[in-house]
């Protein structure tokens, strides 16, 4: 007599509604439209290794398993996450034994191929050689930074999207019929599941799941499934956010974009996505201050300031109320007048610096504290710039002998720094005047 514990755990509603077959699969039609690569490539039934790249939840395991069943191959799976060396022998050897016995080659799918270190990586290298079996690696990372170049030139990468609202709301539709047909869903409940689903097909299935067990309960009066319901009853994750990855590196690369371009709608969007993601606000105070150096610089010195003092506000009163600092500072950045001359001066300098060899200290700057430097000539003929007309000592050279004027630094006609470009013109031209003389 079986008991409790013999009985399978029912199968998640994702697993599930898992596609059996190309046509089934909701989204990423880019690649499996017809006349695209992967439908193609599954249409000729002659595989090649491939990494399939995109956010969670696209369908990166589906299309492995999809690709077994279209090129008539055996299907091992592993996870990178919690396979090692043992694992990975393990497949290999199971591989063998299908070529050996059968005469049928494997596909081998890596899921999170990026958690592999690079020996790992390499192992698999002998047998996609050898054509014991077809490597196909899914990843949520970018496979020119995680995987290895030797591995990587051997496997065609396709990039898979997140679900757009149409999709999500197809797959949306096929849950319902199978999950809960008897109760029907207000437009503003379906709009919000999607909503929090993300772009995120697996996500949007547990949600719907988490509503079938809501309304499953002895107690449940419930007929319609309306907004507040959803509210209510679901457990909801913050949005995809990947702290570190190409997710995170992507949107604050959007927002100094933004702010470089002058949009402060943009601006704020971007630091209100990562805010709301889980990013660190102290990090995006680290950044802003870059931003207020590196892209506005002279052009506007008070833009450093208020970042700097954004950065002080946020420590004094912390979330979310330190926030609005930050943000106040992202729109001020971004409408402030933009000059990138001191950061192009300071890489041009630098970049000079460290291929030149080093040249001495002209003897006229030279610190002179003692007699014997001084009967060295240190500091001999040193113009006192104060006691100069316009404190400005003209024709003076302040580089080392024989080096010309790089002209680094070139003020831009924007904010401040058109004042500072007035200014170093006439200096230039006091300059000439004095050589003249």
């Amino acid at each position: 007599m079986g008991n409790l514990f013999d009985q399978a755990p029912p199968l998640p509603l994702a697993e599930v509604l898992r596609p059996k077959s190309i046509e089934e699969v909701i989204g990423q039609t880019h690649l499996l439209a017809a006349g695209k690569p992967l439908n193609l490539a599954f249409g000729s039934g002659k595989p090649h290794s491939m990494i399939l790249w995109g956010p969670p939840g696209v369908g990166k395991t589906t299309l492995a398993r999809l690709s077994a069943k279209a090129f008539d191959r055996e299907f091992i799976a592993i996870s990178a996450v919690l396979a090692g060396v043992k694992e990975i022998r393990a497949a290999i050897e199971q591989a063998e034994q299908s070529m050996s016995q059968y005469g049928r080659q494997t596909i081998l799918f890596v899921d999170e191929i990026h958690r592999f270190n690079k020996s790992q990586q390499d192992a698999l290298l002998p047998h996609v050689e050898s054509g014991l079996f077809n490597f196909i690696g899914a990843t949520t990372e970018n496979p020119s930074f995680e995987v290895n170049s030797a591995l990587l030139s051997r496997a065609q990468v396709y990039v898979l999207k997140s679900l757009n609202a149409v999709e999500l709301k197809q797959l949306f539709d096929r849950a319902c019929i199978y999950a809960m047909p008897d109760i029907p869903f207000e437009p503003e409940a379906i709009d919000s599941l999607i909503s929090h689903a993300d772009g995120d097909a697996r996500r949007l299935l547990n949600l719907v799941e988490q509503v079938r067990n809501a309304v499953s309960t002895p107690n449940s009066q419930i007929r319609t499934i309306d907004q507040q319901f959803i509210e209510n009853a679901l457990t909801v994750q913050a949005r995809r956010f990947d702290k570190g990855g190409d997710h995170f590196y992507d949107q604050i690369s959007a927002l100094h974009k933004s702010v470089r371009g002058s949009n402060p709608d943009a601006a704020l969007y971007w630091f209100c996505r990562m805010i709301d993601g889980g990013a660190d606000p102290r990090y995006l105070a680290r950044r802003i201050i870059r931003m207020a150096w590196e892209d506005i610089g002279l052009a506007d010195p008070r833009a450093m300031q208020l970042a700097n003092d954004a950065a002080q506000t946020f420590e004094r009163l912390g979330s979310p109320e330190g926030e609005l600092a930050l943000g106040q500072a992202v729109v001020y950045l971004a409408i402030a007048a933009k000059s990138n001359a001191s950061y192009n001066a300071y890489n041009a300098a630098k970049a000079y610096v460290a291929s030149d060899q080093s040249k001495p200290v002209p003897n006229h700057l030279r610190n002179a504290p003692t007699k014997l430097m001084k009967e060295l000539g240190h500091g001999k003929e040193y113009r006192y710039a104060h006691d100069e007309p316009h404190a400005y000592a003209a024709g003076e050279t302040y580089l080392p002998d024989g080096m010309a004027e790089p002209h680094w630094y070139q003020p831009v006609d924007r904010g401040l720094e058109s004042q500072i470009a007035e200014k170093m013109a006439f200096l230039r031209k006091l300059d000439a005047e004095s050589k003249q003389k």
